[in-house]
């Protein structure tokens, strides 16, 4: 066997890896069925014949990932399905062996794990964020079939992080920055604190090696030192303290690990002895009854500290996490954080909701319950995503539940709801369900009248005042913090803004209509379905939202849908007025400046409108193949405003020829927008003026004057 290679500088974090079939099945046999390790030894040698030839970069054969990767869900003590996947989920994306191959030789439910392990293995997270969060989208719905697709990835992201060593610094970062970014929460959200902890201290080391080794040092220094001594002490007092009560207990003295460490001195601006003042404890005991004896016994020997005491035992973590939290006055006035629990808390707070198949068949409601929230957990991100304008809409309401520190408040019937640190009251209806969150008005905390924006507290109970007329308030986006509460309020008033705008948009086109000599009612849906077709939209709504937001004319659109219908118009019916004040339903063209008193002509775009162009513009000539584009406008008889304009000046060089310039532009009443100054030679220079006019006779009075300078040769507006 080709030597492994090992990432970490040491393997205190994990158990020996397995690297015989051999090794693997005895593993198994003691919770497996021998006819199931059966099994799973023929899928190695069908995967180890499959990868034939193949290896990893390390230059060893490539079977030795996937048997590391079904090593890894042992220890776990995973279900003989997932165990199978492992052993196969690169069989169908290296070598070519199709799923429906798989599904004859080992069933559908592992060739629909395998499948999924397979798409996810394929996302690659790019540095683009769109990207990243596009695949993780995919992640999210793998996740949301079956919760066992994602338990195999991370088991194959920890083997791979931990064989990180072979790859170049570059996309040692890179993998490490996704591990930690994506993977890590994903573990955390799961329960599985020990793939966590070990994801997060390969990603530490891989992004900063010399900060990780020198954090390593001070840790081991620390050990041996004074504090060690102290830590021993403390054990050894809690120990004989049990036993004199007759507790049978492991007493385990529990550090920070390394990345945790870092974290908290970068955030906190704190130093490594400031960050391991505190000394922590960890009591497992056989039952439930006797957490809470032991919690008794330690408030008697060390004094508690008020307000510090929490129970996840009654209320669990979202993630399935159960234990007591004390924390106490130790020797010296130094604070003692200690967590009680059961065995098989402790098993659910190493492993997560993989503590589910260990204790699948002794009727655990405990791990039951953590597998429950795991499994609703992912089948809400199908409703954040299907309520997101978009991937990076997703992600970023994900990444707000990958990352929570829980409230827990109680419904006016006495049941808990989990909610983010900082959740609000808006928060809870939307926890409760969308519609009470869509038509909330107010709400009551402990049977007082509160702010829908306040911020919640753990333990109060709330209750919701809904009204049926009521409507989300886009104020809300500001206070929220849950991810299902800003996924529907966004989608909400998406929707609304979307349905306002249809509204308006047949208002306007029925207007249109009727001027010249139609209605709406008598374009049947054939010649509606046939004009969208000579468009980019897709529905005749999109028409109606695009006039209604005024990315089209009604009066133009009304006149293209008539023409494709065949439908006889008015013959008197009269050009557009253009008076200056239509806002994003017209723009005028850059290109040639027009203003009151040019003959002009309209031209439809999708994205402004109506752009309005001089006759004579070359730009508007260009598009004259297409006269289902152009309407007839004409300038309003009054209009107060100013247009901008171009005008060339050549003139004889001088050294106050701005100043003098500008002055006469200000005494015709125009104002200078722009100027730029090119020197054709020494002796002229020519001056390019976009100046502010109200019609073309103000522009002709502008023109005159600048000619009565003497040192000006020619004066032209500009046309492009």
């Amino acid at each position: 066997m080709v030597k492994q290679y090992s990432f970490f500088p040491s393997s205190e974090q994990r158990t020996r890896q397995i690297e015989t079939v051999d090794e693997l099945g005895d593993a198994l046999s003691a919770y497996l069925s021998a006819e199931q390790v059966s099994r799973v030894k023929r899928a190695y040698y069908y995967a180890e014949q499959a990868h034939e030839g193949q290896r990893r970069r390390s230059g060893e054969p490539y079977i030795t990932h996937p048997l590391a990767v079904a090593g890894i869900l042992s220890e776990m003590h995973m279900d003989e399905q997932s165990l199978l996947a492992a052993l196969l989920h690169d069989v169908i994306e290296d070598t070519g062996i199709s799923k429906d191959a798989l599904q004859r030789q080992f069933g559908s439910e592992v060739a629909e794990l395998v499948d999924g392990v397979s798409k996810l293995t394929r996302i690659e997270f790019e540095s683009k964020a769109e990207a990243q969060a596009e695949n993780f989208q995919k992640m999210a719905m793998a996740m949301a079939r079956d919760i066992r697709v994602i338990i195999v990835k991370l088991a194959d992201r920890l083997h791979n992080m931990r064989t990180l060593g072979v790859l170049d610094p570059a996309k040692r970062r890179r993998v490490a920055r996704e591990t930690l970014d994506i993977y890590a929460p994903i573990a955390q959200r799961l329960g599985m604190h020990n793939v966590r902890v070990e994801f997060e201290d390969l990603g530490f080391y891989a992004m900063y090696p010399m900060r990780s080794e020198r954090i390593r040092q001070a840790l081991n220094k620390m050990r041996g030192g004074e504090s060690g001594r102290l830590v021993e002490g403390i054990t050894v007092t809690l120990e004989n303290c049990l036993a004199e009560e007759g507790f049978q207990a492991r007493i385990i003295g529990r550090e920070k690990h390394l990345y945790s460490i870092y974290k908290k001195m970068l955030n906190k601006k704190k130093t490594f002895s400031d960050i391991l003042d505190i000394y922590a404890f960890r009591i497992v005991v056989d039952s439930v009854e006797a957490c809470y004896s032991v919690l008794g016994v330690v408030h008697s020997l060390y004094k508690p500290v008020p307000g510090q005491f929490k129970d996840y035992i009654a209320i669990p973590k979202a993630n399935g996490y159960q234990s007591l939290h004390t924390v106490l006055f130790g020797k010296r006035g130094l604070p003692i954080e200690v967590q009680i629990r059961t065995e098989e808390m402790e098993e659910m707070a190493n492993i997560g909701i993989a503590s589910h198949w260990i204790y699948k068949n002794r009727g655990s409601s405990n791990a039951d319950r953590g597998h429950s929230r795991a499994t609703r957990w992912a089948q809400s991100l199908l409703e954040i995503r299907d309520r997101a304008g978009d991937s990076m809409e997703f992600i970023e309401n994900v990444k707000i539940d990958l990352f929570p520190d829980e409230v827990y408040v109680f419904t006016p019937r006495g049941e808990i709801m989990e909610l983010p640190q900082g959740a609000t009251a808006v928060d809870f209806a939307y926890a409760v369900h969308t519609d009470i969150g869509s038509h909330c008005i107010a709400c009551r905390v402990n049977r007082q009248l509160a702010p829908l924006s306040e911020p919640l507290q753990s333990g109060q109970t709330i209750e919701v005042i809904t009204s049926p007329g009521a409507r989300p308030n886009p104020s809300w986006l500001q206070t929220v913090v849950t991810a299902k509460a800003r996924s529907s309020i966004r989608h909400f008033l998406k929707h609304q803004r979307s349905a306002d705008a249809i509204e308006l948009g047949r208002t306007l086109l029925e207007g249109a209509l009727a001027g010249l000599g139609s209605t709406l009612s008598a374009i049947s849906e054939k010649r509606r379905h046939e004009f969208i077709e000579t468009t980019e939209l897709e529905t005749f709504n999109d028409l109606l939202e695009q006039i209604g937001v005024g990315n089209r004319v009604a009066l133009l659109a009304a006149r293209q849908i008539l023409q494709t219908a065949g439908i006889r118009m008015k013959e008197n019916e009269q050009p557009m007025v253009v008076s200056g004040t239509e806002g994003v339903l017209v723009h005028f063209a850059r290109c040639c400046y027009p203003v009151p008193g040019d003959p002009i002509i309209g031209l439809q775009s999708a994205e402004r409108g109506v752009v309005i162009h001089r006759e004579s513009c070359h730009n508007s000539a260009r598009h004259r193949d297409h006269p289902e584009r152009y309407m007839s406008m004409v300038w309003a008889e009054s209009i107060d405003r100013e247009f901008p304009v171009e005008i060339k000046v050549e003139l004889e060089s001088h050294r106050s020829m701005i100043a003098v310039l500008a002055a006469r532009i200000n005494s015709a009443d125009g104002s200078i927008d722009k100027i730029s100054v090119e020197h054709q030679n020494p002796r002229t220079t020519t001056v390019n003026i976009v100046v502010g006019v109200n019609s073309r006779v103000h522009l002709a009075r502008l023109i005159k004057r600048l000619r009565s300078v003497p040192e000006v040769i020619r004066v032209q507006r500009e046309l492009h």
